[in-house]
């Protein structure tokens, strides 16, 4: 037979063979077969049905070297990490992180659907995706990377009335937010019932009935319309200082205004929806080792995929409509008429496009701050905030912080705050809590630096407007609350 008709080494890699030891060990069976007079076709063959079962070759004087080899090779694929060698870029802003904040974003940027990300300088641990990390991915969405409460935003409604409005009469604005807010996990503590339900046209939208899912969560976001979740969820009326004119909202440098300001989430609604769907993604991705499994994602082209899509941006919608409630009750219940609003929300994917490309953005505890975008940005509850202008920073994903962020996870700040130290606090900037059984890991002294976190991302937005807390309300903790009361009086 003519060296012609032999099968070569670029016929076996077109034919599927790996270049390398695997294709060495073919070449010389195929040698060895064809001087035994088989045809091009025959050896191929013999060769196709090692490659397929290369365990039932491992004895065969012919094929065992071979065999082998297929056999090193497909374990060292079950073995092959199903992450990235390398992260994609991520720039990183600020400095005042716990080690874990840094690793969740490590390991994010080595997902195989990331492309771009981003850390802001208010980063903490949170569920794989850190809060305040930013991620791009193609054509996936991560519901970890968005987060348990899904499109918590940020909501402020400014008055032409003075702050001074509210010193003098105290007891009205007080009413207003103790009888028009629901603040808790659920139960009646975080719902309306009976006559008190705040009603929505959201409500009646028809993607509630687009999903199983969606169409049992229905009932409760009825329930918990128009209400604030638990944890550093706030109400609150404050003193808003301008810094320079603002003609969207009517502004101008030199005033001071009373604004109303809210920050909640969606609920129950989000936060089931969050859970379902990382589940669904975790058996989608079985081969993500444990320490990436809270960043299992969904392909957008799948039926799951477009299903959370779907039920995400509803409980986006969802939210703005209980900030929308709350601030027309509680504003109507003070009597008030608001001339102008700034809304922004965060814990959400949106589909932007970045150097030509489509991509799936996600900001878990991070503003949008695409260039002339305005957002709020919280300080804590007696420090201020800010409202910004977006610069359109793309090395940032066109993000900002979400507030100040935490130096310690809670548990560390209860052991270290005692509410006396949160209280003197308060009173030296005259800011009333109006129920101080709240934790003390929503203490001021819980949080990093308001204006050091600012300072380190003058790149990525510019403050017009500044708010300082006045009147706050919040969900009681259990450790100090309503439910060690509740206790005592079952006694």
């Amino acid at each position: 037979m003519s060296k012609k008709q032999k099968l070569s080494g670029t016929e076996l890699i077109n034919d599927g063979w790996p270049a390398g030891p695997i294709l060495g060990a073919a070449l010389a069976v195929v040698e060895n077969l064809q001087a035994a007079g088989l045809s091009r076709e025959e050896a191929l063959d013999k060769l196709n049905r090692v490659r397929q079962a290369p365990f039932d070759y491992q004895s065969d004087p012919v094929f065992d070297t071979l065999a082998e080899r297929l056999i090193q090779l497909e374990l060292q694929n079950q073995k092959r990490p199903v992450v990235r060698d390398r992260p994609v870029p991520y720039k990183v802003w600020g400095d005042d992180f716990e080690q874990d904040t840094l690793r969740q974003m490590d390991n994010a940027a080595h997902l195989p659907v990331s492309q771009l990300g981003a850390l802001m300088p208010d980063g903490h641990p949170g569920y794989g995706l850190p809060i305040g990390g930013v991620l791009a991915t193609e054509n996936a969405v991560i519901p970890y990377g968005v987060g348990m409460d899904i499109a918590c935003r940020m909501r402020l409604s400014i008055f032409d009335e003075a702050p001074e409005m509210l010193r003098a009469q105290a007891e009205r604005f007080r009413k207003a937010l103790i009888f028009n807010t629901r603040f808790g996990l659920g139960s009646r503590d975080g719902e309306w019932h009976g006559h008190n339900q705040r009603e929505h046209p959201l409500l009646d939208d028809p993607r509630w009935e687009e999903t199983k899912l969606l169409r049992s969560l229905h009932d409760k976001a009825v329930l918990q319309m128009g209400t604030s979740g638990t944890s550093n969820h706030f109400a609150e009326w404050a003193a808003l200082n301008v810094l320079e004119d603002v003609p969207r909202l009517g502004l101008k440098a030199g005033e001071s205004r009373l604004c109303f300001v809210t920050h909640s989430g969606s609920r129950g609604v989000g936060g089931t929806i969050a859970q379902e769907y990382t589940r669904v993604a975790k058996a989608v991705h079985p081969e993500l080792p444990k320490e990436y499994e809270q960043l299992a994602w969904l392909d957008l082209n799948t039926e799951a995929g477009l299903e959370y899509w779907l039920s995400m941006n509803l409980a986006g919608d969802f939210a703005s409509a209980c900030h929308q409630t709350i601030h027309q009750t509680v504003i109507a219940a003070a009597g008030l008429d608001p001339v102008a609003f700034v809304e922004n929300h965060h814990n959400f994917a949106w589909e932007e496009e970045y150097g030509g490309r489509k991509l799936i953005v996600h900001r878990k505890g991070a503003t949008p701050a695409a260039k002339g975008k305005l957002g709020v940005i919280p300080g804590t509850m007696a420090d201020p905030g800010y409202v910004v202008v977006g610069l359109g920073n793309e090395a940032a994903l066109n993000s900002s912080a979400h507030g100040a962020g935490r130096p310690r996870s809670r548990t560390a700040s209860k052991q270290l705050i005692t509410r006396h130290q949160r209280d003197a606090y308060l009173r030296q900037r005259g800011v009333e809590l109006l129920n101080p059984d709240a934790g003390v890991d929503e203490a001021p002294q819980a949080y990093k630096n308001p204006v050091a976190v600012m300072a380190q991302q003058e790149d990525l937005v510019r403050p017009v407007a500044t708010f300082m807390p006045m009147m706050v309300m919040m969900a009681s903790d259990d450790k100090f609350g309503r439910k060690k009361k509740d206790k005592k009086k079952r006694r």
